[in-house]
């Protein structure tokens, strides 16, 4: 489980570039890039991290699900994630 701390981190980050999403489109297009540099560093969608919706883990994630691999296998094998389970061959 990663740190609270991270995880509210994270969630800041989000709501601070939704907030800000509008405004810097237009200044991108606009062109203006010196009012673009005085927006918060936090505004920029580069600088949200994908992390697991269970535990917060940050590598190993997979996009399509949502979650790490690690959760993504436990899921998995309890039969938990609708179309997918162990191959063998």
């Amino acid at each position: 489980m990663a740190k609270k701390s991270w995880i509210a981190r994270n969630e800041k980050r989000k709501k601070t570039v939704e907030k800000y999403a509008e405004k810097r489109a237009a200044l991108k297009e606009a062109g203006d890039y010196e009012a673009l540099q005085k927006l918060p560093r936090n505004a920029s969608p580069t600088r949200v991290r994908n992390r697991c919706s269970i535990t917060g883990r940050s590598r190993g994630y997979i996009g399509k699900y949502g979650v790490s691999r690690i959760k993504f296998r436990e899921l998995a094998l309890d039969g938990k994630i609708p179309g997918v389970r162990k191959a063998s061959w």
